[in-house]
């Protein structure tokens, strides 16, 4: 009976492990369930990925520096015209909500939305994530996780 028992256990592990490893192996540097692992800061400068579609550049500007209320203006540049294309704000460090920012088309083919972000009252820096949108589902296979700092 152990023996039966033991032969089962080890059968069902080497189902788990061929099923289960493959999918890991899959994610390419991705976290298992699918996250982003590559952090990049939009105010250091611009992030860029390939898709199937070609190549994505996402920038941030902050036109009015030094104010609490700095107007950031952020630019998509995208291989394929979404629809209701929108880009949505998340705290990062602390949840403090989330605020879609949607993304006008311009004649030169990018996409651009400007937004206010919310300044942290307990902490002396609130870091914001970026997250891209095609109406309410997330877009797929981005491949960075983009964020932000703002200093109180």
């Amino acid at each position: 009976m152990l023996r039966a028992a033991m032969i089962v256990g080890l059968i069902l592990a080497l189902v788990a492990t061929v099923v289960f490893v493959p999918r890991m192996l899959r994610n390419n540097g991705q976290e298992p369930w699918g996250g982003p692992t590559v952090i990049c800061d939009l105010l250091e400068g611009s992030c860029s990925w390939s898709s199937r579609a070609g190549q994505w550049t996402v920038d941030l500007q902050v036109p009015g520096e030094g104010s609490q209320d700095s107007q950031y203006r952020l630019t998509v540049i995208s291989p394929e015209p979404p629809e209701r294309f929108l880009a949505v704000l998340r705290g990062e460090s602390m949840y403090m909500g989330e605020y879609p920012v949607p993304l006008r088309r311009q004649v030169d083919g990018s996409y651009v939305g400007s937004f206010t972000a919310p300044v942290c009252s307990t902490g002396t820096e609130m870091v914001w994530r970026i997250d891209l949108q095609q109406g309410q589902e997330a877009l797929e296979s981005i491949p960075v996780k983009m964020v932000f700092r703002v200093d109180s």
